[in-house]
């Protein structure tokens, strides 16, 4: 291999020490000049065989600090971790000791069943957020047997030599061996805000952390130019590595994770229900164990046991799902955002363009083909063609190139300020020159004049859809280093042309997106007549360009409302790009932006949901909540849709879960204060609980309304709160039915009442899963999923015949006559009817009168915050 511009190949030296292929410590490396690292570790700039790559990793271990594993210990302990449960539990061994061994038997299966299926549950939803850990990939140019070529950065080994380029998260620790005008952001290590310069020179022994300029770390970023390091230190050796293994392996607790432990509404009537019974049956001179029990069953009863399992498997199912569609989720929570989304800001290449470019064109500021251009077009060009700049990639390919006999002798790297490369080049002659390539209008800038045709060239290049980057030259005679204060003084040159022609397909998938009621916007570095044209070969209209300069010229208020309008933002910056994601989100809009490049980063971090895609750049990756395995607005589409059904499922369950037990335990605690023995054994009621959770295991499955993809949707505390305190009675209320038809038409003692409450309270709360499912009508304009069908009505089926079974009498039951089931199967009509009739009226409800819709930017600024910017699958 041929270096870059640096050292010359380095032949293996006898190592300083044996270092066992696990690495060698960065502050020793730091000390040692390049040649000796090289030699320590045994490698070349020529890098390792693949080989001697197999040995180390089998020394070193993978290049990665730690791994989400799930862990079946750990995921029983959160099951077990309910004092209700254990109180529970607790006061059923008192009672078998004291003589009620057969429901305390039954107690304690029951709790084991219930405990059993949360776990199994959970677990699977742990494994499937293992698998989406494990998807997250990063890679790295490497040098490998004399080539450069992409590897996982979990494949690193000390040894190994690395290319970094802007915007790269430095994959391990490396000590460095070529550097051209490079920086890292290294506050993840130093907390030092400002970059920090990097070159080659050895430090002093003893030099602090901060200071080894020789070295970079993993996990930082780098900022600016560009570098060859060779790692030195990986995985859990690293700097990075070490404070990582130290902070612990648990995530933090998301906000709606936080909400579904909570739901405090429902603790508190659990609460005030355990109380108030308790002290009832204590009055009523009922025995003190038979009133915690009955109490205690109560609370569990109240608040849904299989919540956290239910949701955390339709988030998984649903991870799944949005995975086969190529769509990344970086952990489970992010779904919510997904459905919540109303507005997409996106880049235009890759995503409303092929994203294949090629060099059309190399003209003269007058619009004539120039050989001259692409020649010096070449010289101001990274020669590094993996993993560089597509439309560098499209010069080497097109070009024939005329550089033979020239060399580069220094190189200022391209960043986002200057929006430019330049090189200063020896000719054959001995004649130097500094060449520059970059945006046209940052290189113009520089020129000392333009020609008058200059513009009428570059507008017709433009208003073709054209990406154009311009080229200029000086002679710099005694110039033996360049810095960027030296591109002045420029004499145009020319323009290279690129074309990325519009997406076939792109236009349906914004169609799709609007069908979704979602905005799309393109936010561009590109000249706006270049996206205006790319939209309008879409077929689209567009409702007005802002450039950059527009968006500065504007104060926050009137760039809010022009970027509500506006369609296309061009010529913007990284800064304006955050600052156009945060005014939209200002006027309540739920935004997504999709971008994958070094500038993306802070619009990524701004934007409710950050997209990027799987071959993104490392920081875009780092920065995003989903990957897209395809930068497609087809995936987007899909994904969208998805996330929505999830959630809607999610949201069916608890609202079913939370207003059904909320209703039954009322109607319990009414018939304990009222009835002279208790409506129905602690035992009864958690196999109730039990049954119907069991049953509503299938929802992740359930089809979901196109009304319900239509529209966003977001976790919406208030409203359940209202559903359940809306449709709670009403199920009560048919409970209350069906104890004075038990009572004055059945003349049922405690035996016969409970099995006639077990199994109304039962039919009635699991098939109303159908009517809550959706706004229409059940079954004939909206039909359930056939497991979510077959588990609802074998659970009936298994409720109503318990008490005819065997079991009848050791679980409390007693055989119910026959006219019992006419009288049941009209009271399940009659209230199925009257939900379809509340249903309407709480929908219409909201309709008319929503509530103002909060969009807490602390929640968002809670889940930045907790992210840790990390190299490799950490």
């Amino acid at each position: 291999m041929s270096p870059r511009w640096g050292i010359a190949s380095v032949s293996r030296v006898p190592a300083l020490e044996t270092t066992g292929w696990v690495g060698l410590p960065v502050q020793e490396a730091a000390t040692l000049s390049p040649v000796q690292v090289l030699g320590t570790l045994a490698t070349s700039t020529d890098g390792l065989s693949a080989a001697e790559v197999v040995t180390r990793r089998a020394a070193a271990g993978p290049n990665a600090v730690r791994s989400h594993h799930a862990r079946a210990f750990a995921v029983l302990v959160r099951q077990l971790r309910n004092a209700l449960l254990l109180l529970l539990l607790v006061t059923a061994v008192i009672s078998f000791f004291l003589g009620e061994r057969t429901d305390s038997v039954i107690i304690g299966l029951i709790l084991a069943v219930s405990v059993g299926l949360g776990f199994a549950n959970e677990y699977r939803a742990e494994r499937a957020a293992e698998a989406l850990h494990s998807a997250v990939r990063h890679t790295v140019v490497a040098v490998r047997g004399g080539q450069p070529v992409e590897v996982d950065v979990t494949e690193l080994v000390p040894g190994d030599v690395v290319h970094l380029q802007l915007g790269a998260v430095v994959p391990a620790d490396l000590r460095l061996i070529e550097a051209t005008g490079l920086e890292c952001n290294e506050s993840v290590l130093t907390g030092e805000t400002a970059p920090a310069e990097k070159g080659t020179a050895a430090v002093s022994p003893g030099t602090v952390l901060a200071e080894l300029s020789s070295c970079v770390f993993m996990g930082t970023v780098v900022a600016s130019g560009s570098g060859v390091g060779v790692v030195v230190a990986s995985g859990g050796r690293a700097e990075f590595g070490r404070i990582a293994l130290g902070l612990g392996q648990r995530q933090p607790e998301t906000e709606f994770q936080a909400g579904l432990r909570r739901f405090s509404v429902l603790l508190q009537v659990a609460l005030v229900l355990t109380t108030f019974i308790f002290v009832t049956n204590l009055l009523l001179a009922r025995p003190l164990l038979d009133s915690l029990l009955f109490s205690l069953a109560i609370a569990v009863g109240i608040t849904p046991q299989l919540l956290p399992a239910v949701v955390s498997t339709s988030l998984a199912t649903g991870s799944r799902r949005l995975a086969q569609q190529k769509v990344l989720v970086k952990r489970l929570v992010c779904i919510e955002d997904l459905g919540d989304l109303d507005v997409l800001v996106t880049d235009k290449t890759g995503t409303l363009t092929e994203g294949r470019i090629t060099l059309r064109a190399a003209l003269d500021p007058a619009g004539h083909q120039s050989r001259d251009v692409s020649r010096l077009g070449l010289l101001a060009t990274e020669t590094v063609r993996v993993g560089g700049n597509p439309m560098d990639a499209a010069l080497w390919e097109a070009a024939d190139p005329p550089t033979s006999g020239c060399t580069r002798l220094a190189w200022v790297p391209f960043d986002h300020e200057r929006r430019m490369t330049s090189a200063l080049v020896q000719a054959p002659g001995g004649d130097r020159l500094i060449v520059a390539k970059g945006a046209p209008e940052s290189v113009l800038a520089r020129c000392r004049s333009v020609p008058p045709a200059t513009e009428a060239t570059l507008q017709a290049q433009f208003a073709a859809g054209g990406r154009v980057v311009a080229v200029a030259s000086r002679p710099a005679p005694d110039c033996t280093a360049i810095a960027a204060s030296d591109e002045h003084d420029l004499i145009l040159a020319g323009f290279l042309v690129f074309l990325d022609q519009p997406k076939t397909g792109a236009a349906d998938a914004l169609r799709r997106l609007a069908e979704l009621g979602i905005t799309v916007k393109v936010a561009t570095g590109d000249n706006p007549l270049v996206a205006e044209k790319v939209w309008a070969d879409l077929g689209l209209r567009s409702g007005g360009t802002l450039t950059g300069a527009d968006i500065d010229a504007l104060d926050d208020g009137a760039l809010a409302a022009a970027a509500e309008s506006a369609t296309i933002f061009a010529w913007i910056s990284p800064k304006q790009k955050a600052r156009l994601i945060r005014s939209l989100r200002r006027r309540g809009r739920a935004v997504g932006f999709l971008g994958d490049g070094v500038n993306d980063a802070l619009a990524l971090h701004a934007a409710d949901v950050g997209l990027s895609v799987d071959t993104a750049t490392d920081v875009a990756k780092d920065a995003a909540d989903v990957l897209l395995l395809e930068k497609d607005l087809d995936v987007l589409v899909g994904g969208v849709a998805e996330g929505r059904r999830i959630f809607a499922n999610t949201i069916k369950y608890v609202l079913m879960g939370t207003s059904s037990n909320f209703g039954n335990m009322f109607s319990a605690a009414a018939a304990a204060a009222v009835l002279p023995f208790l409506p129905m054994l602690p035992s009864q009621i958690l196999l109730n609980n039990l049954l119907y959770d069991a049953s509503q295991l299938t929802i992740p499955t359930d089809r979901a309304d196109a009304e319900q993809l239509r529209a966003p949707s977001h976790w919406d505390l208030p409203m359940i709160r209202r559903f359940m305190l809306f449709f709670g009675p009403v199920s009560s209320l048919f409970d209350f039915l069906t104890f004075g038809i038990m009572i004055g038409l059945f003349h049922a003692g405690p035996d016969l009442f409970r099995s006639g409450w077990f199994v109304e309270s039962l039919a009635t709360q699991t098939l109303v899963i159908f009517a809550i499912r959706t706004r229409r009508v059940p079954f004939l304009r909206s039909r359930p999923s056939m497991p979510l069908l077959a588990a609802a009505l074998a659970v009936v089926a298994l409720g109503t015949a318990l008490p005819l079974s065997p079991l009848s009498a050791e679980l409390g039951f007693r055989a119910l006559p026959i006219g019992f089931f006419g009288t049941l199967g009209g009271l399940v009509v009659i209230y199925l009817i009257l939900i379809e009739f509340a249903k309407r009226a709480f929908f219409a409800e909201r309709s008319a009168s929503p509530a103002r819709r909060q969009r807490g930017a602390g929640h968002r600024v809670h889940r930045r915050a907790s992210r840790f910017t990390h190299a490799g699958r950490l």
